[in-house]
């Protein structure tokens, strides 16, 4: 089946809901580096996260963590594991929530209609060509709720779960209803192979799931469930500009990204599930992290002035430039539609 793509999203309000990365720089960098000390107390990574390959040696290093490509699948490890101590310490105990969740609920509807109501429109668009009318959607490791509430305000059916018991209370608190369940670290599993979901949706969570594996394998035992909707990280040019930025905040490839995604490592995933892709959204972050990084040390290096200028002529043709870096299929984000194979 050929795969439907579609390349490219205007910035837009991106930047305003991102002002923390430009204004507390050195706090958000201290944060990663914090987890980074976290993960690179875990056991060494010896195989790949996707395929099992054993893996070699790092392709570089960024922040103190080396990144490992896989020879067999091409998906990009950290060169630790991400063990349930690490997911303890970074999602539960240190409260990951603190970090994304809005403060009112004018930021959260404001975060709600900028970044999901998109992606939601998204996936109803391509299910609508699916003729899939009747959407019953369960959403993993479903953070504060944004998707889940996106998905109920364009009519589907739509329920969450999530490990992080404040996220839970929060979200079902600016939904105004019970949208969210509250689930042990390794619960989810039951959860997938019980739903009659007919759509599972991860949006930014493939890369955090400790017992990715086991997820994956709920999700192709259970035949109810037709379609996974996900957004992931990928292996990117982001890389490339924080490995070159140690004294910026590094989004991409430190905090709880302890790996990212490649093209061929989700069509190897996608195969051993029994899946399909069918569609594909790229819209990357690339050009808005190289404009922080260039921004940021601009202003480090005393030249404030010219930052300013600069900002004046580079942000215009900052979606013009990240369709450019989309289109390489070489960008930071995908999201994508897989469906079971028939």
């Amino acid at each position: 089946m050929n795969c439907s793509r579609k390349y490219g999203k205007p910035f837009g309000d991106l930047n305003k809901l991102k002002t923390n990365f430009f204004e507390n720089n050195d706090g958000m960098l201290e944060m990663a580096d914090h987890m980074a000390k976290i993960f690179s107390a875990q056991p060494r990574r010896t195989n790949c996260k996707i395929c099992g390959e054993p893996l070699g040696e790092p392709l570089f290093h960024s922040h103190g963590i080396g990144y490992i490509e896989c020879s067999k699948c091409g998906h990009l490890n950290g060169e630790f594991e991400d063990t349930d101590d690490f997911a303890s310490k970074v999602y539960i105990q240190d409260d990951y929530s603190k970090n994304y969740s809005s403060k009112d609920r004018e930021e959260y509807n404001r975060r709600l209609s900028t970044i999901y109501i998109p992606k939601a429109e998204y996936l109803q668009s391509c299910m609508e060509k699916e003729q899939l009318a009747d959407i019953r959607l369960l959403d993993i490791g479903a953070g504060c709720g944004y998707f889940v509430a996106a998905a109920k305000k364009l009519g589907m059916q739509a329920s969450g779960i999530e490990i992080s018991e404040n996220q839970v209370n929060y979200g079902n608190t600016m939904a105004d209803e019970t949208i969210l369940t509250h689930v042990g670290l390794h619960d989810s599993i039951n959860f997938i192979e019980k739903t009659d979901a007919n759509v599972i949706s991860a949006i930014g969570v493939l890369e955090h799931l400790i017992n990715l594996q086991e997820n994956l394998d709920a999700i192709g035992s259970n035949h109810n469930i037709q379609y996974l909707y996900a957004s992931v990280p990928m292996f990117s040019f982001s890389c490339a500009f924080e490995a070159a930025n140690q004294q910026c905040y590094n989004r991409h490839t430190g905090g709880t990204h302890t790996h990212l995604f490649s093209n061929s490592s989700i069509r190897y995933m996608a195969e051993q599930m029994g899946f399909e892709p069918v569609y594909e959204w790229r819209f990357g972050s690339d050009i808005n992290d190289l404009y922080r990084f260039l921004t940021m040390m601009l202003t480090k290096s005393g030249n404030s002035a010219f930052a300013s200028d600069f900002s004046g002529k580079f942000v215009p043709l900052m979606d013009e430039l990240q369709l450019i870096l989309d289109k390489s299929d070489f960008s930071s984000e995908l999201h994508f539609i897989l469906k079971r194979k028939q």
